[in-house]
């Protein structure tokens, strides 16, 4: 025993019967498959609001065949002399196939068609 179980009571001082104590275990072990689906169930509650919300602020984009676009620079690509005010956005570009997974083919507007696609996300369109 430790020392300060002398003086207070614990859980284990107060069993007087390990049987019934067994039969308690094993009830509460009979529970924990229902406690566990509950657990499930909320987290899945939680995961579809937090799913929900986040999806509720996302705008769809989409660009047809024909529209003109910007398209997001690269660090790479940058002019380091031009330092943090370098453009972020170059262009215009316009869409030569939409590839329906997100994806654009590009061609310049001389129709030099751009080596890659290039993802919706890191395209806006260019207003003239």
């Amino acid at each position: 025993m430790l020392p300060i179980e002398v003086n207070e009571p614990t859980l284990r001082r107060q069993i007087e019967d390990w049987n019934i104590n067994n039969e308690c275990l094993k009830a509460e072990l009979d529970l924990i498959e229902e406690l566990r689906e509950k657990a499930t169930i909320r987290e899945a509650a939680v995961k579809r609001r937090a799913c929900k919300r986040f999806n509720a602020k996302v705008q769809l984009r989409t660009f047809n065949e024909g529209d003109l676009v910007w398209r997001m620079r690269n660090d790479a690509i940058k002019d380091p002399t031009q330092g943090k005010l370098a453009p972020n956005w170059e262009g215009p570009f316009r869409i030569v196939e939409n590839l329906k997974n997100g994806a654009y083919r590009l061609e310049m507007l001389d129709e030099k068609l751009i080596s890659r696609t290039w993802n919706v996300s890191h395209l806006k369109f260019y207003f003239s």
